[in-house]
């Protein structure tokens, strides 16, 4: 099995290795990452600008590749033939914050593995529920055990056409991680606001801040499963047709 490996916090960031060594017993891995932190970048596809990638090692040696464009810029490099080989799987991580709710569409972790899914491969997206501020502190050990099984399932059982797995993890010891759920995407509460400042020539600047972001527990979420201390691993589909909104918007008088 071939296994192409991204994510989107940047090809130094210790949740990429810990992914790479997650899947490297299991297949042939490729990895190519941004050469940056790319966080919140939803899904792009780069065309104002020629795309840029070069060799490089992860710091325990592994041979890599990084680019300059976003995580699904990576994936789109590698499906469209930069490699000299097809891949068969792709997985994005391990980001350090979950990634539930809305986030799914701001994410570069969850929008590398969509740009495999539309480019015809199983994509999962593996985020860990960490606190926020560990970093390079953070434990990786339980989420690489847990991103290992879900891979390995997903390549013995493979995806329907156009979907796509979000897998989140608890931020537990593996022994304290009750299961795994399968979940529906939950309801994300966002506390942003917009801050003003003026720089030194006066002229305006924004930043949008806020206090973190919150979920609502509901049972059969990915929150709720979180929570619990359960994976959660929720399905997600290219096909974004609200269907039930079709019948009334036909008897509209457009």
């Amino acid at each position: 099995m071939k296994i192409l490996v991204t994510n989107d916090d940047g090809i130094t960031h210790p949740g990429l290795l810990a992914l790479v060594n997650a899947v490297k017993p299991l297949g042939e891995v490729t990895v190519l990452a941004p050469d940056r932190n790319w966080s919140a970048s939803g899904h792009v596809k780069t065309l104002h600008r020629p795309l840029r990638v070069r060799p490089t090692q992860l710091p325990d040696g592994t041979p890599a590749h990084m680019s300059d464009g976003a995580p699904s810029d990576c994936i789109a490099l590698a499906l469209l033939g930069y490699f000299d080989h097809e891949f068969d799987l792709v997985v994005s991580g391990i980001n350090p914050y979950a990634n539930i709710g809305d986030d799914v569409t701001y994410s570069g972790t969850v929008t590398a593995a969509m740009e495999a899914a539309i480019g015809g491969l199983p994509g999962v997206a593996f985020s860990l529920d960490s606190p926020i501020g560990l970093n390079s502190q953070r434990d990786f050990s339980a989420a690489t055990q847990i991103c290992q099984r879900v891979t390995m399932r997903v390549a013995a059982g493979g995806l329907p056409r156009h979907t796509l797995l979000n897998v989140n993890i608890p931020y537990l010891p593996l022994e304290q991680i009750k299961g795994m759920q399968v979940t529906r995407l939950g309801l994300r509460v966002y506390r942003d606001e917009l801050i003003r400042r003026t720089d030194p020539q006066h002229n305006p600047y924004y930043w949008i801040g806020g206090e973190a972001p919150t979920g609502q527990p509901d049972e059969g979420t990915e929150v709720g499963a979180l929570q619990a201390g359960y994976v959660s691993i929720t399905p997600l589909q290219m096909d974004m047709t609200a269907y039930n909104l079709l019948p009334e918007l036909a008897t509209w008088q457009w």
